[in-house]
């Protein structure tokens, strides 16, 4: 982190430091990953270590070199109780602090298995947390993952009438495969905000190449992007740079569409 987000991040914890004089950063993005119930224990591994993989793709990694650098932090939900913070609030500008940052969020054991998709709790943690940021960024995104509709507590939309969410963006990562399919709920409940958007994960295999897809068009506010499987970051390749266990090798096809 440089000096002076350094001193900002002191005197906000401080409360010395007033708005006008933070940095105007261009991004704070908080990762919300689904641990509900649904997910199986090879369904959550994928979809952690696929989220940190993608992180750690060398496109992810230039594009937020190129932007210099970002506010990052995630957390993986399930209840209406069951957060739970796998990586704080940290600036990443480069390979070193992107792949320290990949390292943390696919390290550690699950917390919980056994709660349901509380989708609305998720989304009210999430901007808790966005209020929180070190800085007050251009941008602020919520990036929330999963592969069912709600079933605990109120709708997610009632989340957005409640809140003060002016200015946040909620994108969303569905997996295929429950039925009926959560496509339309996330559509019309989820996505909120500023160039607000959908991406489709074809199954858990394809998590890691519909993450990349996500990180690049949400950092990257202007691209749509398209990756074929073999330009992905290999398993090795990311073995090799983070020393996170061997899944397996990733699969499959992706489809993506603007919301």
């Amino acid at each position: 982190m440089g000096l002076q987000r350094w001193m900002v991040a002191i005197g906000l914890a401080l409360g010395m430091v007033p708005l006008s004089a933070q940095a105007r950063c261009d991004l704070a993005l908080v990762l919300a990953l689904d641990i509900s119930a649904s997910i199986d224990s090879h369904e959550y591994a994928l979809q952690k270590q696929g989220m940190a993989r993608a992180l750690a793709d060398p496109r992810v990694v230039a594009a937020i070199e190129e932007r210099g650098g970002i506010w990052l932090t995630a957390f993986e939900w399930s209840g209406t109780d069951q957060t739970f913070e796998t990586l704080p609030w940290v600036f990443v500008d480069g390979r070193t602090t992107i792949l320290g940052a990949a390292e943390r969020i696919g390290a550690g054991e699950r917390p919980v298995s056994n709660y349901p998709t509380a989708l609305v709790y998720a989304l009210g943690q999430a901007v808790i947390t966005l209020r929180r940021a070190p800085e007050t960024c251009v941008r602020q995104i919520i990036d929330i993952a999963g592969d069912g509709i709600n079933n605990a507590g109120f709708p997610p939309r009632s989340a957005y009438g409640a809140t003060d969410m002016s200015g946040i963006t909620v994108n969303a990562l569905v997996i295929e495969g429950e039925q009926p399919s959560p496509i339309p709920y996330f559509e019309a409940q989820v996505l909120h905000g500023p160039n607000a958007f959908l991406e489709i994960a074809a199954s858990y295999q394809d998590y890691q190449q519909a993450m990349t897809r996500k990180l690049l068009r949400e950092i990257r506010p202007a691209s749509f992007v398209m990756l074929a499987p073999e330009t992905m970051l290999s398993l090795d390749a990311w073995g090799a740079a983070a020393r996170l266990p061997d899944m397996g090798p990733f699969t499959g096809g992706a489809k993506g569409r603007g919301g």
